[in-house]
């Protein structure tokens, strides 16, 4: 089993970007736990950032044949990117949404994700924690697993 791992806007700047919402670790840190998360669950992890709308809707295009579903922080993108949300809805794997922070306790522009429509859910609020919670749903989407 192979997932793409996909942060987008401003999550390289994790450890130094308001660390009071999104704490101390850096995206290095949440890859490196990705990527050990994912040998235990026996799943190939690829992590990849951009800052760059066109790179992510070419990375979810790409990841078409070569991935069995991806994890998506679209951070800023999530409220306005209609391209990311037609890229997701162009491809025939799932993709899970995924949110650092809980985005519905924040700013109003915030609470409204054009991106979740076309994701088969949404992880909110629990920090690095929802992408490894993201990988397990997936698995179990892909694989038939039951629970």
């Amino acid at each position: 089993m192979k997932f793409l791992v996909i942060n987008g806007p401003n999550l390289n700047r994790l450890g130094l970007r308001e660390p009071a919402i999104y704490g101390s670790k850096t995206l290095t840190d949440l890859e490196m736990d990705l990527l050990a998360f994912g040998e235990v669950e026996q799943i190939e992890v690829t992590c990849f950032q951009s800052n760059h709308e066109g790179d992510i809707i070419d990375a979810i295009h790409e990841a078409e044949d070569q991935f069995d579903g991806i994890v998506l922080n679209p951070g800023a993108f999530t409220h306005y990117s209609y391209a990311i949300r037609d890229a997701i809805a162009s491809v025939s794997f799932p993709v899970i949404e995924v949110h650092i922070s809980n985005v519905h306790a924040r700013e109003e522009f915030r609470h409204t994700s054009v991106t979740a429509p076309v994701t088969i859910g949404q992880i909110i609020g629990l920090g690095f924690k929802g992408y490894e919670l993201a990988m397990l749903a997936l698995k179990e989407r892909v694989g038939g697993i039951k629970r």
